[in-house]
């Protein structure tokens, strides 16, 4: 027996948009992902289905945030004679459109993803804070099922992916053939659309993430409290090992906030082997937590050394001084010529020097911004002086969009 996914086709021109469900009040259901729980839902009162953005009027349509199957009556009669154990069919209204339409719910959950069959499966863990859902899917990319698993349902959900609503060959064939619009099929059985060595590859890829994001992480929450909800640009490519650019952000005491690369003691891709790649991070840590320019100098830095090795060899090993693009960056650190100095690998008794994840020692590289007077200072006098200077305040290696020169 052949199964296949029944999904929205988005791509009906000028087809119409239906939110979640409100009862006869006009208030949204309390619950709207109740109807892909796999369970029998009771309902006091009829429920309207409003229309999101007016179109075409469609055969089916998954509703809402809670992905609710809307579907007209010939529909509704296939579903109902082919498979009448598997679902609840409730009548709804939809504006002026005559109907009569029906809400879905399916009532079967079938424990049958095909992990390895599938192009990849990611599952919830204990340390993404979501308790609830440990040990059920995360992401189903590339789904296929084991047929063996399915039983008698012919319409079901499956088990830890519910967003996925399945259907056997003869419900499919039965709805094309009813010209039912607004559906398509994606077929979850056969073999998957990569090969064995493409899925071990990527099995590889994604335990070697695992392990470098995990240790790197348990060390920034030793530095302060890492924010999980920080928005911050994720770059995928480039030439930073893994081809993933993350920045994080750390808030320490006294209001400060430490903004840190993510990435560049990755793994390299390439060769797909357990390592530190340039075995350092950057560091720039500021009392200025809600700024947004800490990461675009971070950006320009790391793309500075990932793209120069003469520059990461001293910013891995002691000092370096460096200047980058100022566009967008504060006024006051841009030098006559338009562009932030900055140096590199300054120590702190507030921050360790280096951090030990499971494939090496990583370099910890502070960012400390110069204001041009201090940069003139620099060239002239070296960065020890310069230094000294720094550390007679504490703590000296803090950056600021603005402050009064130390020389």
């Amino acid at each position: 027996m052949r199964y296949f996914e029944l999904i929205d086709d988005l791509h009906v021109p000028g087809r119409w948009s239906l939110g979640d469900p409100i009862d006869a009040s006009g208030r949204e259901v309390a619950n709207p992902w109740m109807f892909r729980k796999g369970e029998a839902v009771g309902l006091e009162s009829p429920l309207k289905i409003p229309v999101d953005h007016a179109g075409l009027a469609l055969g089916f349509t998954l509703a809402g945030i809670g992905l609710a199957p809307v579907v007209l009556a010939d529909a509704a009669a296939i579903l109902s004679r082919l498979a009448p154990d598997d679902l609840q069919l409730f009548p709804v209204t939809i504006a002026s459109e005559p109907g009569p339409y029906f809400l879905v719910n399916v009532l079967r959950l079938v424990r049958c993803i095909d992990d390895e069959a599938s192009e990849e499966v990611l599952y919830w863990k204990p340390e993404d804070g979501r308790p609830e859902k440990v040990g059920k899917y995360r992401d189903v990319a590339g789904m296929r099922i084991d047929p063996t698993k399915v039983g008698d349902a012919k319409v079901f959900r499956a088990w830890g992916w519910t967003v996925a609503l399945i259907v056997s060959e003869d419900i499919k064939d039965a709805l094309e053939h009813a010209n039912v619009t607004g559906v398509k099929f994606r077929e979850v059985t056969g073999p998957g659309a990569i090969s064995p060595e493409e899925r071990e590859h990527r099995r590889k890829l994604q335990a070697l993430y695992e392990r470098t994001e995990t240790a790197r992480t348990a060390f920034w929450r030793t530095l302060g409290t890492l924010d999980e909800n920080a928005i911050l640009p994720i770059v995928v490519g480039g030439g930073w090992p893994a081809r993933r650019q993350v920045w994080r952000v750390i808030h320490r005491p006294e209001g400060r906030a430490l903004f840190v690369t993510d990435g560049l003691s990755d793994f390299f891709v390439d060769t797909v082997e357990p390592s530190v790649g340039f075995g350092l991070e950057l560091a720039l840590e500021t009392d200025e937590p809600q700024a947004k320019w800490p990461v675009t100098l971070l950006e320009r830095i790391a793309n500075e050394l990932v793209g120069h090795e003469h520059l990461r060899e001293p910013a891995r090993t002691g000092l370096l001084s460096m200047e980058v693009d100022g566009a967008h960056l504060p006024e006051p650190l841009l030098t006559k010529e338009g562009r932030v100095a900055v140096l590199l690998g300054m120590d702190t008794p507030t921050l360790p020097t280096h951090f030990t994840m499971p494939d090496g020692q990583v370099r910890l590289v502070t960012v400390k911004t110069l204001m041009p007077r201090e940069l003139t200072y620099l060239l002239e006098h070296g960065r020890e002086e310069l230094i000294h200077r720094f550390n007679q305040s504490r703590p000296g290696h803090l950056s600021k969009a603005w402050r009064q020169p130390v020389v």
